[in-house]
């Protein structure tokens, strides 16, 4: 009896140690080598050759948990560094973070970490939480085989190197964010692996999940609002050393041809973009900036709250806008062709700008004259944006230098007062006044100098130069740290800086020595702060949109844990809730209404005396309640600028309709139950009713 015990407990024995020894192999590590970081913006790659891992799927049972690096460098934030497995899968490490800091030194990636790596600070000795999920990697591949770390270096003149790095499976692997459902859109991108490049766009697959105004979005829906190709690739200049990144990308066949479509009830396009609002916390500056210059009556882009999942991943709460384009639904200018050379075509449409040379700049030409401040030799470069440079031919590239040159010559002579021969022959100075009411409502710090769009029509159809659409306002309204952009005083068109490299054109104050230009301002003003600048529609605006974002936000800062966490180039004292982020725009642009009010120069006899033609001065709804189809009719006269807008009572906008200039009625259709916003935008004029749905 005692010898089969004993045989069965020396099994049993042997059979737990063999257990123990197995379970003691899984937590296994694999060393690499290092070698230089070249400074040449390339992607270097670091291998390390994975054999005999058991098991050797990886999955959230068993699989990938702890990644460590060492790497000396003297400028941290220039470093891009992300893990590619043996499937091609790729989940970033770090990015644009760490400032002028020196060196990586025993840093850990671990999934459940407490730190974010956004958090920490250089060296980064420790344990820390990727920007990227590795838990995406954890995807029933097999584990073997080559994994590569993935550098570049996107700064020139700052050599560094990677000394070694290593990768550690076991029993705790990492788990992908769970991201299930949303109260906003959802837009699913899948590259097949591959991250995202600066440039060339890359095909990919996109679906979105859009069920409609008060129906919630899921995961596991079907792709509903779009389901098909398209080319991206990351956009932006100074935006691009953000972690979280901004795309530009073309809804396209598979071959990459543009294809139009309807995105979230925007009008049918190619262009799109998505933005990131990395450094703007509110996540509301540029779209605030955007429908103000529209309710203004002018074109700019229109825009729609999402939540990004990128090859699954997720990747926080995004703008998706509308390309400035020039296109009968943006930009609503005539088309130019190779052999628009002569004539009145010759004379319109043009798109061209004022930027960076980085990002989307192209070639164009320089102004004859510098701007106020130009210290170190600055001037003032404008580019073509439409025609494209590559495509613009040479007669129109000389017809639109000499009629900016002309427009820049009258403003700068003796009569550049006078109505009928001076600054005003050549530019439509409505857009001017409203162009700089946005800019400096917004104390925007790149305002006038950077990003900033001008367009021209031809002869025929008035052929003056407009200035806009609004670009690029997620620095403005308080969230700049530097050349006065944080305080509510002084104008942004005296810009403080003279020795950066981007100064204002001399434009604006040659045109604040222009009483009539002053005056009119002053009533436009006026005029505006009754309607859409008065504090209680602003504060509104705010609230609605703080409310519709919340439920997003909370995820986006799980994501991207920056709030309290200072971001180029946050004003301080820096909130550590998104509603302290909120409070404070609306606090700073109550600051700022007062301030310009009180020192706004010239007078006004009639408020409302600077208006675009006032077009449709009523309008009516009926049925309403309505249980089908709803009737909207106009009195006066529509223009091609007038639209119909609709937005639901979480504020999210549902449809939008140009009014054809034939009709004083349109149908509206497909309306869900429900209590609805109708706004009518005409010239200058917006009117609004409440419209409900049964």
């Amino acid at each position: 009896m005692f010898s089969i015990l004993s045989s069965h407990l020396i099994k049993f024995i042997f059979v737990f140690a063999s257990f123990f020894a197995i379970g003691s192999l899984q937590a296994q590590t694999y060393t690499g080598t290092g070698d230089t970081i070249p400074d040449n913006n390339t992607y270097i790659y670091f291998p390390i050759n994975v054999s005999g891992l058991i098991p050797a799927i990886i999955d959230t049972t068993f699989g990938l948990e702890t990644i460590c690096l060492d790497i000396i460098h003297p400028y941290d934030a220039d470093l891009e560094v992300s893990l590619v497995s043996p499937d091609g899968n790729e989940v970033a490490l770090i990015s644009a973070i760490g400032g002028s800091n020196d060196n990586f030194t025993n840093t850990c990636f671990n999934n459940d970490a407490a730190l974010s790596i956004i958090d920490g600070s250089a060296p980064y000795t420790g344990l820390f939480r990727p920007l990227g999920a590795l838990g995406l990697l954890n995807n029933n591949q097999v584990g073997n085989g080559i994994w590569q770390l993935k550098i570049r270096d996107v700064g020139p003149a700052d050599v560094g190197s990677l000394l070694s790095w290593s990768i550690t499976f076991g029993n705790n692997p990492a788990v992908p964010f769970s991201f299930l459902s949303s109260n906003l859109p959802i837009i699913v991108i899948n590259t097949g692996g591959p991250s995202i490049p600066d440039d060339p766009k890359i095909l990919v697959h996109m679906g979105i999940i859009d069920n409609g105004p008060g129906v919630r979005n899921y995961m596991t829906d079907p792709f509903n609002e779009y389901n098909g190709h398209a080319g991206i690739e990351i956009r932006g200049s100074s935006s691009q050393m953000f972690p979280k990144k901004s795309y530009g990308f073309e809804t396209t066949d598979s071959l990459l041809n543009p294809i139009n479509a309807s995105l979230c009830g925007m009008a049918p396009e190619s262009d799109w973009v998505l933005i990131a609002n990395y450094t703007d916390k509110t996540m509301m500056r540029n779209v605030m900036a955007y429908k103000l210059f529209r309710e203004q009556g002018h074109y700019s882009s229109r825009t729609d709250y999402c939540e990004l999942v990128i090859n699954g991943e997720y990747m926080g709460v995004y703008a998706l806008m509308e390309k400035i384009k020039r296109d009968h639904w943006r930009v609503d200018i005539s088309e130019m062709t190779p052999t628009s050379n002569s004539g009145d075509s010759l004379t319109g449409g043009y798109i061209f700008k004022i930027d960076k040379s980085t990002g989307s700049g192209g070639d164009g030409w320089t102004s004859h004259y510098q701007p106020l401040a130009h210290p170190n030799g600055q001037t003032i470069f404008f580019q073509y944006q439409y025609p494209k440079d590559y495509e613009i031919t040479l007669t129109q590239q000389s017809y639109i230098q000499n009629y900016v040159d002309s427009f820049e010559d009258a403003l700068a002579g003796s009569n550049f007062t006078d109505t009928l021969i001076g600054y005003r022959k050549y530019a439509d100075v409505n857009t001017f006044i409203d162009y700089f009411i946005i800019n400096e409502i917004s104390k925007n710090v790149d305002g006038y100098r950077l990003s900033t769009f001008l367009y021209k029509e031809r002869k025929s159809q008035g052929g003056k130069i407009h200035i806009g659409p609004t670009w690029d306002y997620d620095i403005a309204w308080y969230n700049a740290n530097y050349c006065n952009g944080s305080i509510t005083s002084g104008w942004a068109y005296q810009f403080p800086c003279t020795g950066d490299s981007w100064q204002v054109p001399f434009w604006w104050d040659r045109m604040m020595q222009d009483p009539k230009f002053v005056n009119d301002l002053h009533c436009r003003w006026q005029y505006l702060r009754t309607t859409i600048l008065s504090l209680n529609y602003l504060n509104d605006y705010v609230d609605t949109t703080a409310a519709y974002l919340d439920e997003g936000q909370q995820r986006n800062f799980v994501k991207w844990p920056i709030l309290g966490v200072y971001v180029w180039p946050n004003p301080t004292p820096l909130p550590t809730t998104y509603q302290g982020e909120v409070d404070n725009l609306k606090t700073w642009i109550h600051d700022r209404i007062l301030w310009i009010d009180d020192n706004l120069p010239g007078i006004c006899n009639q408020v409302g005396v600077v208006k675009n033609k006032s077009i449709i001065n009523e309008f009516n709804l009926f049925p309403n309640p309505a249980k089908d189809e709803v009737t909207i009719t106009f009195k006066g006269n529509s223009s091609s600028n007038t639209e119909v807008e609709i937005f639901n009572i979480q504020g999210k906008r549902v449809a939008n309709q140009k009014i054809n200039t034939d009709s004083n009625k349109i149908n509206i259709q497909s309306l869900c139950s429900g209590i609805y916003v109708v706004k009518i935008i005409s010239g200058n004029t917006v009117c609004v009713k409440k419209l409900i749905k049964n």
